[in-house]
């Protein structure tokens, strides 16, 4: 830190705000404050913005904090899917669980502060809260308008690179966000509809209008009533990104837009020949439509397929960090996430948690059938028995991890299966037993040449959860890697959502 500060020099006193200056008083920084968190001060220098230790320096200047006295303000801002019920009742657990009473004062109908203070009735931090759209929570995070974003879809590309032209870094970088819980983009209709499976292609086109009657989807003959939720919301837009738009749609001009998923849900239940893209998280009275591949494979949302991602469409519920450091406390309520408090909340509400569960091999005989079913020349009966015997006596854990197209990098939803893997082998939760990485791939292209990829990618999942289980002693687990490339598609490999389901690295748990 005095390293630091040597290579700063005193600014005019017309622009100072805060002087920093070492305890023995050898060196000194001046410049404007731009922030503190309770640990750090960031200052805007002649060398530009610097951070600095408050434990190494005193602060003069009418800029300076009241350290004794300081209370985090931490403003948060984004979906209302987000905000209205998860947001509360994970700062309310919380504050429990840091013996801090909490105090709401509600401002109008979209803004909120959430007061959390200790049992000396000190303020420890304020917690601003705004209620709208993802696309105007990144759009304030942007514009420095709120610390946090809270997003029900990933940035677009518009939005990074205006996060890059505003000095803001990459905000599509997974290590910018955190994933508070799960949800899902799920079909719905009524409970009388007799449609079992829909493709994605069907949803494309029923969506943008092209198919208009039940008949031509093995149903009545009634005209098709579609309902989605407004386009502002990251829902909304997930749908035209995900569903329509690899198949070159546009959303139709018929659709009947809601407010809410609540008030979605309600609306198709009420329509026996209504379709809806809702919610996993409010499906109120109406029906979940599976998803259902070219070649056959269905595809359920579950709670596990959502946590394991094996279901295409699930839905994170993002937190996009700012490029500066964040106060302490907002720091431990963004790792609150990852306890059993959280979990249990986040399950309460609807939402899919990510705490770890297992499968054994005796319940995942479907998709063993669907190994059976796909293989051909590329996968013959020696691989299926040979993968068959690998997983004898083992068990799936929910944690999979996943990968772009001919890439090792892993998705947000896996970097946070990472550190939950890691944080349970500190805990020695799996002692004395074997964590295999099982590396799969796509269909496409070598069999070889994938099944290379996958083995790397195992590897590569591997050392991530070695280096991020620091605290653990890796003595008394045996961590190994295994792959079989094509041999266990979860998906067709039909659509391009298909494909990014297979490729992907398994943990069995032996």
């Amino acid at each position: 830190m005095a390293a630091l500060l040597m290579l700063s020099t005193a600014l005019p006193a017309s622009a100072q705000d805060v002087a920093l200056r070492s305890h023995d008083g050898s060196v000194e920084l001046s410049g404007t404050l731009i922030g503190f968190d309770g640990e750090y001060y960031r200052v805007d220098s002649i060398y530009g913005p610097l951070t600095v230790s408050a434990q190494g320096v005193t602060c003069r200047g009418p800029g300076c904090p009241d350290l004794e006295n300081y209370v985090a303000e931490i403003r948060f801002a984004g979906a209302s899917a987000i905000t209205d019920q998860l947001f509360p009742a994970l700062v309310a657990r919380f504050a429990a669980s840091r013996d801090l009473t909490l105090r709401r004062q509600v401002l109008d109908a979209d803004r909120s502060v959430f007061s959390l203070i200790r049992e000396d009735a000190q303020v420890a931090a304020r917690f601003h809260v705004t209620g709208t759209s993802t696309d105007e929570g990144l759009a304030a995070l942007l514009a420095r308008e709120t610390d946090i974003a809270l997003a029900t879809r990933q940035p677009d590309e518009t939005e990074a690179a205006a996060a890059r032209a505003a000095d803001q870094g990459d905000i599509s970088m997974v290590a910018r966000s955190r994933i508070m819980g799960l949800d899902a983009l799920v079909p719905l209709v009524a409970p009388g509809n007799p449609v079992d499976a829909l493709s994605l292609e069907d949803l494309a086109g029923i969506f943008a209008g092209e198919v208009t009657n039940w008949q031509d989807m093995d149903g009545p003959d009634a005209p098709i009533a579609l309902h989605l939720l407004e386009p502002s919301t990251g829902h909304a837009q997930d749908v035209e990104t995900r569903i329509l738009a690899p198949f070159d749609r546009q959303p139709a001009a018929t659709i009947i837009r809601h407010a809410s998923t609540a008030a979605l849900a309600d609306a198709v239940a009420a329509d026996p020949f209504a379709i809806g893209i809702g919610s996993y998280s409010e499906i109120g009275n109406a029906r979940l439509v599976p998803l259902r591949g070219v070649c056959g494979f269905i595809q359920h949302a579950t709670p596990d397929s959502l946590k394991s991602e094996d279901y295409p469409l699930t839905a994170p519920l993002f937190v996009y960090l700012p490029v500066r450091r964040m106060p302490q406390l907002g720091r431990e309520f963004l790792a609150f996430f990852e306890s059993q408090d959280a979990d249990r909340v986040i399950r309460r509400l609807g939402f899919v948690n990510q705490a770890i569960t297992a499968q054994p091999l005796r319940e995942q005989g479907e998709r063993l059938a669907n190994a059976v079913a796909a293989a051909g020349e590329e996968v013959d009966l020696e691989d299926l028995q040979e993968m068959v015997a690998a997983m004898a006596g083992a068990e799936r854990l929910s944690p999979t991890f996943r990968f772009g197209d001919g890439t090792a990098e892993l998705d947000a939803q896996s970097l946070s299966a990472v550190a939950r893997l890691s944080r349970a082998i500190e805990r020695g939760a799996y002692d004395g037993r074997d964590l295999v990485f099982v590396g799969f791939s796509d269909s496409q292209g070598n069999a070889g040449a994938n099944l290379r990829l996958a083995r790397g990618r195992a590897e590569a999942v591997r050392l991530a959860v070695i280096a991020a289980a620091t605290d653990g002693d890796l003595n008394r687990i045996r961590l190994r890697v295994e792959a079989f490339g094509e041999a266990l598609p979860m998906a067709c490999d039909d659509t391009a959502a298909g494909r990014a389901v297979n490729r992907r690295v398994e943990v069995w748990l032996r």
